[in-house]
């Protein structure tokens, strides 16, 4: 009856972050360095945000992911070309080769390491190369918006490099 007569006043209205995430956009890095290799290199979509994995077939080293205005190749420093509003270059402190040089992840296309149509936040995903004991990717997104970045254990003795670039602030 209270609210009624106009007694009650409701609260300050608070938004709440997009999905619950707290994520911010800043580089996120880790130094570790580990014998894994990159093996493969796969996305998701999901309901808050779209999903890279890169996946290794040992313990998961560190990383370095970060917005930039132009994604480069390793070595070469030469651009990589990416559709989208804002780019991310995804560094895995691993190599794609064995001790051997053997190739241990070779894409079907550079350009386009995932299918990634239809995405609400990715725009493309595309090899960047890998150079003296690291790895590259350049993840083309929509616009400027909030990641997030951790490594899983597994597979069986693999693990996972995974970020996450949520749809929405």
């Amino acid at each position: 009856m209270a609210v009624g007569l106009g007694v009650l006043a409701p609260g300050p209205a608070a938004a709440d972050p997009y999905c619950g995430q707290v994520w911010g956009s800043l580089a996120k890095t880790d130094p570790a360095m580990s014998q894994a290799k990159v093996v493969n290199v796969r996305t998701g979509q999901h309901y808050c945000f779209d999903r890279l994995v890169v996946d290794l077939n040992g313990p998961a080293p560190g990383y370095t992911v970060r917005y930039v205005p132009q994604v480069v190749q390793d070595g070469s420093g030469l651009p990589v070309p990416l559709r989208g509003q804002a780019f991310i270059q995804v560094t895995v402190n691993a190599p794609a080769y064995d001790d051997a040089g053997k190739p241990t992840y070779t894409p079907a296309d550079k350009n386009e390491l995932s299918n990634v149509t239809g995405y609400q936040t990715f725009r493309q995903v595309a090899w960047a190369g890998s150079f003296e004991g690291y790895s590259s990717m350049g993840l083309g997104v929509r616009a400027r918006l909030p990641f997030r970045v951790f490594t899983l254990a597994g597979p069986g003795t693999g693990s996972r490099l995974v970020v996450d670039v949520a749809h929405f602030w």
